[in-house]
C-alpha cells in the first residue's frame, strides 16, 4: 500500500478531459502560475501560455544580477506545474491578439501564420513591462532589471567593466547608477556594496574597492516609501554606512553611454545605469478592448472579473481598479489563486465569493545582515516591524518558502546563507558569472570616445 502522502498525482487528465470548459491563462508569473495550481482539482482544461518556458522568482533577480545566485535558481520550468496539476498544457507563444467577443486568443508561435485559441474562460496575468517615463536616452543606455535576461545582462556588464578597468593604466573608476529608491533599487544597491566590501579586492587585486562607485538616485526625499519612516531612515543609514551614495530630491532627466543628467542639469558619471524606477502595463493591452484605469491596469470588480467581460478575470500586476492592489509578489500570488477559486465554484455552479486581500506585510533587504520586514497591524499590538539580522532571516526563509519547486528552495537557501554567512576572514568569494566580455566592453568603451563627457580620453 501506497501512503498518501508520497502517491503522486496522475499526470493525464480524466477520460472525459476533452469536454471540460477551457481556461486559458497568460502569464506564468506569480498570478498565472498560482491560478493554474487552484485549478488541479477543477473539471476544466487549462492551457498556460508564456513568452518565456521558466516561471521567475522576481524578488530575487537582483541577486542574479549581483552574481549571487545562479539564474537557474530563481527560474522554475512552467511545464513542470503539470507534476501537480495534470489537466495542465503549457504553449509557448507571444499574444498578439485578445477578443473577448469572440472569446479567442491569438497567439504567433514563430511558424507561419498566426494561432487562435478558443476559451471559456481567460486569466489575463500576463504582469508588466519596464518603464522609462520618457525619459531621453534611457532606453538606450539604461539597464532594466525586470526579467531574467535583463538581470543576467547587468551581471555580465558589470564584470566587464571590472575587467576592463583593471587593465587601464590611468586609475578610470567605475561608477554604478541605481535609478529608483523602492526595494529593487534598495537591494541591488546594498548587494553592490556588499560585494564591493568583502570580495571586490579578492577578486581583483589589482583594483583598489573605492574604484567602484555607488550612487542610488531618488526622485523622492525618501527611499522605499512602502514602509513606515524609522525603517526609510534605516535603510538610508545602512546604505550610506556601506559607501553608497545617497543622491535624493532628484529625477532623472536624461541617460546617456556614461553619465546621467539629473533634473537641475547635474550631469554625473555613470559608467553603468541599472534603471529601477518603475513598470508599465504594456501598450498592446490597449487593442484588446478591455476597460482600463488611469494607469493602465485593467479595471476588475470584487471577484477579480473584467468589468462588462464575464469569465474574464485579471491577476495581479495587469489587474487595477478602484482598490488596486500593489505590484508585488504577494498580492499576484492571493489574485491568482482567488481567479482559480472563482472559474471552480463557476464551474461547479456554485457562488463566486469576492476576493479579499490579506496584507502579510513587507519586505526588503538592504545587505549582509540588515533587512527590513514590516509585518500588518494587528489588534492590540499594533504594526511589528523586525530589522537587523532577525529581520534578513525572516526575509530569507519568507523568499524561500514562496518559492515553486523543492530544488529551487534548497539551492537558493544554502547560497544565500553561503554568501551572507561567516565574517570577512571566513568569506570565500565565488560570483556566479558568465558570458564577461570585456574585449567588448574596452572596444565600445573607445568607440562612444566622441560621446562620453567623462574618462581620460573623452572628445569634449
Amino acid at each position: 500500500m501506497v501512503l498518501p502522502f508520497l502517491a503522486r498525482r496522475p499526470t493525464v487528465p480524466a477520460k472525459d478531459g476533452g469536454s471540460w470548459p477551457h481556461v486559458v491563462i497568460i502569464g506564468g508569473g506569480f498570478a498565472g502560475a498560482n491560478a493554474v495550481l487552484g485549478l488541479r482539482d477543477a473539471r476544466v482544461r487549462v492551457t498556460l501560455i508564456d513568452r518565456n518556458v521558466y516561471k521567475t522568482f522576481q524578488p530575487l533577480l537582483y541577486q542574479v544580477a549581483t552574481a549571487g545566485l545562479n539564474p537557474g535558481d530563481v527560474t522554475m520550468f512552467l511545464r513542470g506545474l503539470s507534476l501537480k496539476v495534470p489537466n495542465m498544457r503549457y504553449r509557448q507563444g507571444e499574444v498578439i491578439g485578445v477578443d473577448p467577443e469572440q472569446k479567442v486568443v491569438t497567439l504567433d508561435e514563430g511558424q507561419r501564420g498566426e494561432k487562435r485559441l478558443r476559451y471559456d474562460y481567460l486569466v489575463l496575468a500576463n504582469g508588466a513591462t519596464t518603464t522609462y517615463f520618457g525619459t531621453p536616452g534611457a532606453e538606450e543606455h539604461a539597464m532594466p532589471m525586470y526579467t531574467r535576461s535583463q538581470a543576467l545582462a547587468i551581471r555580465d556588464r558589470v564584470f566587464s567593466e571590472l575587467e576592463r578597468a583593471s587593465r587601464a593604466r590611468d586609475g578610470d573608476l567605475l561608477h554604478v547608477s541605481i535609478v529608483g529608491g523602492g526595494p529593487t533599487g534598495v537591494e541591488i544597491a546594498g548587494a553592490l556594496a556588499d560585494f564591493r566590501q568583502q570580495e571586490l579586492d579578492i577578486l581583483y587585486p589589482e583594483i583598489d574597492p573605492g574604484t567602484l562607485r555607488i550612487r542610488l538616485v531618488q526622485r523622492g526625499d525618501e527611499l522605499i516609501k512602502e514602509f513606515r519612516e524609522e525603517f526609510r531612515e534605516y535603510a538610508a543609514h545602512e546604505l550610506e554606512d556601506r559607501g553608497v551614495h545617497l543622491c535624493l530630491g532628484h529625477g532623472v532627466k536624461s541617460v546617456g553611454y556614461d553619465y546621467v543628467t539629473l533634473d537641475d542639469d547635474t550631469v554625473l558619471e555613470s559608467d553603468i545605469t541599472i534603471w529601477a524606477a518603475g513598470v508599465a502595463i504594456a501598450d498592446v493591452v490597449k487593442t484588446w478592448g478591455l476597460p482600463q484605469d488611469k494607469r493602465g491596469r485593467l479595471d476588475v470588480d470584487e471577484n477579480l472579473e473584467v468589468k462588462g467581460f464575464p469569465g474574464v478575470f485579471a491577476a495581479g500586476d495587469i489587474a487595477g481598479g478602484d482598490d488596486a492592489l500593489p505590484q508585488l509578489a504577494q498580492p499576484a500570488i492571493q489574485a491568482g489563486r482567488a481567479v482559480a477559486r472563482a472559474i471552480a465554484a463557476d464551474v461547479a455552479g456554485r457562488t463566486k465569493k469576492p476576493f479579499r486581500y490579506v496584507d502579510l506585510g513587507t519586505m526588503a533587504t538592504i545587505g549582509r545582515h540588515a533587512a527590513i520586514t514590516e509585518m500588518p497591524e494587528l489588534p492590540g499590538v499594533g504594526s511589528i516591524g523586525l530589522n537587523g539580522t532577525v529581520g534578513w532571516f525572516a526575509w530569507l526563509g519568507v523568499h524561500v518558502t514562496k518559492l515553486l519547486g523543492h530544488r529551487n528552495q534548497r539551492a537558493v537557501a544554502m547560497n544565500l546563507l553561503s554568501l551572507y554567512s561567516g565574517t570577512r576572514a571566513t568569506h570565500q568569494p565565488n560570483p556566479v558569472v558568465g558570458e564577461v566580455d570585456s574585449l567588448r566592453a574596452a572596444r565600445e568603451f573607445e568607440e562612444q570616445a566622441p560621446h562620453r563627457k567623462f574618462g581620460a580620453d573623452h572628445q569634449a
